[in-house]
């Protein structure tokens, strides 16, 4: 006889146990460019990712990385930006590019049926981008128009200029995009940022999906050869100089909400407190169900969302606490965050509540490796660190056993509100 479910009781939380972490094919293009290979899934599509040293870290002045990663698809030697449009769509690919701080992104998405015909518009978009001026000034003046309304927005104004006042206006994670940069940037600046850091010296090939037999050949015949070789470009060390005042505010008349930054610096994945911070910040506002969120807009009603970050970057890192409230309980806003922060450092947390976030941690450790796309994303970015898989098997163990009494000390280390910037963007001083 079957049992009915009585769906009164919630069904009792179960751990994951233990986590299995896919690895990578690894093999080397006759030029030195290395292919990790995530052979996996059902589908029969592909995604090529192609990562250059090509982040904003390299650029000369701002803006050239971002317009030289978007022109691209512009224009080649052979083809139109209509034509490689109207190929790409008619082969039902998709094409993306985007550029970070540290890396540049050209990825890839197609059938495997059509990677005869679709690879090799992408080694054309790499390779053979010609830039055409007419094409940059269109895009010049798109971008300029699109800066120039969103610091009409106090959360991008607070957004830019907090990693400003924590690295330093100088540093290449601290320097921000205003109108004038864009002016300042010809078709020859990108010209000249992609000679040089868009070569096979400079790049890493991460391939995800449904492999099929002859794709290593056809990696090797586009990308492999000697014809847009170079070294690999070297990160110069940059020493942060942020602010040495750590309450700051910017002006923005008229505006209903007040955006709110409070953080400071931190460090890389490879950091030995990285994973315990981790754990540390779900509790804090990592989650929907965190202590921010539950007290600023649960219980006061202060805002819609807030939460907080860890972020790692190549050299370096930072904390920060994000949100937007209304104008009028800016200060009260200000006072239950650094409440919070000083609940973290003065008391333990509550067991049952380190119980929640470690099954929240766990349930998305286990989305992360959900599929071959996912795997390549995390594979992708312990590549770029400069680490192994190992990282992320010391991940799921701290999470699994870290104790409150270890994430004490870390918030006492990390997280006391008197050593961290506050940045305001909002109509009226604080």
């Amino acid at each position: 006889m079957s049992t009915v479910l009585n769906r009164k009781i919630q069904p009792a939380i179960q751990p994951p146990g233990h986590i299995s972490l896919p690895k990578p094919e690894i093999f080397r293009l006759s030029n030195g460019i290395n292919v990790y290979q995530f052979n996996a899934g059902t589908q029969d599509v592909i995604s090529i990712e192609m990562v250059f040293a090509a982040g904003s870290w390299f650029q000369s002045k701002p803006f050239i990385a971002m317009a030289t990663n978007l022109m691209l698809r512009e224009g080649t030697r052979n083809f139109s930006a209509q034509k490689l449009s109207e190929t790409l769509d008619y082969y039902g690919a998709h094409f993306e590019n985007t550029t970070e701080r540290d890396n540049a992104y050209v990825t890839l998405y197609s059938l495997n049926k059509h990677i005869g015909n679709t690879l090799p518009l992408m080694s054309e978009i790499v390779k053979n981008a010609v830039f055409p001026e007419s094409e940059f000034m269109v895009l010049a003046g798109k971008q300029r128009q699109m800066l120039e309304v969103n610091r009409q927005k106090v959360n991008f104004l607070a957004r830019t200029h907090f990693n400003s006042l924590i690295f330093g206006s100088s540093h290449p994670y601290g320097i921000y995009l205003e109108p004038d940069d864009i002016d300042n940037v010809t078709y020859t600046d990108l010209i000249e940022f992609h000679k040089n850091q868009y070569h096979s010296g400079n790049c890493t090939i991460i391939v995800a999906g449904l492999v099929k037999p002859g794709l290593k050949e056809a990696l090797e015949m586009h990308f492999g050869g000697n014809d847009w070789s170079g070294i690999r470009s070297q990160r110069t060390p940059c020493l942060t100089s942020g602010s040495e005042q750590k309450n700051h505010f910017i002006l923005k008349e008229g505006a209903m909400q007040s955006a709110i930054r409070i953080g400071g610096l931190m460090f890389s994945r490879s950091h030995p407190d990285f994973a315990g911070m981790k754990v540390l910040n779900a509790i804090l506002g990592g989650y929907f169900g965190s202590r921010l969120m539950n007290n600023l807009r649960e219980d006061k009603g202060y805002t819609y969302g807030i939460g907080s970050s860890v972020v790692p970057l190549r050299d370096g890192g930072y904390f920060v606490i994000s949100g937007e409230v209304g104008a009028d309980v800016t200060n009260e806003a200000l006072t239950e965050i650094k409440s919070e922060l000083n609940r973290l450092c003065n008391e333990p947390v509550p067991e049952s509540e380190l119980s929640l976030v470690r099954s929240y941690l766990s349930g998305e450790m286990l989305r992360a490796v959900d599929g071959p796309f996912a795997q390549a994303d995390l594979y992708g970015e312990l590549i770029e660190d400069g680490l192994d898989i190992s990282h992320y098997e010391e991940l799921i163990d701290t999470v699994q056993n870290i104790t409150a009494r270890q994430l004490q000390d870390l918030a006492i280390r990390y997280l006391n509100p008197d050593n961290l910037y506050t940045l305001v963007v909002g109509p009226e001083k604080i």
